[in-house]
């Protein structure tokens, strides 16, 4: 293995561990993962939104955003309630104890990142953007699926506004 290959490696683990380090700090503080922790995040800029809605935000899969979902009302989080006009479409609501929740949780990784990369030049995103895509071909990771939460990777930056409550 070359040197820079070595260096390359050893990034990547170093991001790896950070990922992980900041999932289980969550984890441990509020007993919730990356990504349910977005969720709420998502919920505090809107009062209600659609379960649709949050899978195009987090590329997260239905069945997975279903039990993300299920979980947090469970836990009393959100609440949930289907579309007075359309009985497939599901609505969800922050709930006093996901406020707090979101209070007492850590600082996400991916806020930090966001505002350092929003703060790069255009060039230097685009050359970590292409780097990274190019990685992950290598690596064979490219997944149209993948979520877009830091135990995956931050949010896109065309997000859509949530459906209009009918």
């Amino acid at each position: 293995m070359s040197e820079r290959a070595r260096e390359t490696v050893i990034a990547i683990r170093q991001i790896q561990r950070k990922i992980d380090q900041s999932a289980r700090q969550i984890a441990q503080t509020e007993g919730i993962t990356p990504s349910q922790l977005k969720v709420l995040q998502l919920l505090t800029e809107y009062p209600e939104i659609s379960v649709g809605w949050v899978g195009e935000q987090t590329r997260l899969k239905n069945a997975t955003i279903t039990n993300l979902v299920d979980k947090l009302v469970e836990r009393k989080l959100v609440s949930r309630r289907r579309c007075d006009s359309d009985r497939r479409r599901v609505w969800i609501r922050l709930e006093p104890a996901g406020r707090q929740a979101l209070e007492n949780a850590p600082d996400l990784l991916q806020a930090r990142f966001e505002e350092r990369f929003d703060n790069l030049p255009d060039w230097q995103q685009s050359m970590l953007l292409a780097s990274l895509e190019l990685l992950a071909e290598m690596l064979e990771a490219r997944n149209p699926d993948t979520a877009a939460v830091l135990d995956a990777s931050a949010l896109g930056a065309q997000e859509k506004l949530p459906d209009q409550q009918s």
